[in-house]
Formats: C-alpha cells, sequence, structure tokens
C-alpha cells in the first residue's frame, strides 16, 4: 500500500497523490519515509523533495525549507517556497547561482549570498540543469 503524499506552498498544492517512497532533507541530514513509518515531524532543509511514484518515474520539488510531517502512511511537505522542475526559470536560477557565486568571492562568510545560491542549486538539480 502506497503513501499519500502532499507537497503544499502557502499558494497552492503542488502534488497530491501516491508514492511508494519520499526523499527529503531534514535539518539533520537526508531522511526517506517508506510505507508504515514511524511519526515523525521535522524541519526541512534547502533541498529537493524526491517523491517515488507506484509506477515508476518520480515527482520532484524544490523545497526552501519548512516541514514534513508523517503519519498513518501520509507524508505532508509544507514549504513557504516549493516549486515543481516545469515552474523553474533555469536561466534565472542560473544567473541567481552566479550572483551568490560572485558575492561570495567577495565576502565568502556572505550568509545571505550562501543561502541564495543554495536555493539556485537546488532549483537547478529539480529543474535537470546543471549549475
Amino acid at each position: 500500500m502506497p503513501l499519500h503524499v502532499e507537497i503544499v506552498s502557502p499558494e497552492r498544492v503542488l502534488y497530491s497523490g501516491e508514492g511508494d517512497m519520499v526523499v527529503a532533507r531534514a535539518e539533520s541530514g537526508d531522511i526517506a519515509f517508506l510505507p508504515g513509518h514511524a511519526p515523525y515531524i521535522g524541519s526541512l532543509g534547502v533541498a529537493a523533495v524526491r517523491v517515488l511514484l507506484p509506477q515508476d518515474g518520480e515527482q520532484a520539488a524544490a523545497v526552501h525549507g519548512g516541514f514534513v510531517n508523517v503519519s498513518d502512511d501520509r507524508v505532508i511537505v509544507l514549504s513557504d517556497v516549493a516549486e515543481l522542475p516545469e515552474q523553474i526559470d533555469v536561466e534565472r536560477a542560473r544567473d541567481a547561482a552566479t550572483r551568490a557565486e560572485e558575492a561570495l568571492r567577495r565576502d565568502e562568510g556572505d550568509a545571505e549570498a550562501k543561502a541564495a545560491l543554495a536555493r539556485a542549486r537546488v532549483r537547478l538539480q529539480v529543474a535537470g540543469a546543471t549549475g
């Protein structure tokens, strides 16, 4: 019996359907959820969330922080910002990565630039583009 998975942002439900496994990056590291997983609530980092679909294939989303709640074979990902591959502007993400890298060359401790670079890299990964 597959999981019921929802990936939700304040604007919309990005994905609602079945999945055999969900892989996410919690603040403590990567974590995978399978049917029968113990209840879990945790915060998410900036990373891709992957849903392995029952009929093969995968649904990915770029998630920029948030929370995951697992209970009774339901996985709910709540994020302030989440994007599906087809919603990502690859050129804009590449430009953002370039700007962030330039800022980090000037000041390697620039926390804002580090965060911007992480977001851009996740967008490019989910969109299937290379940096």
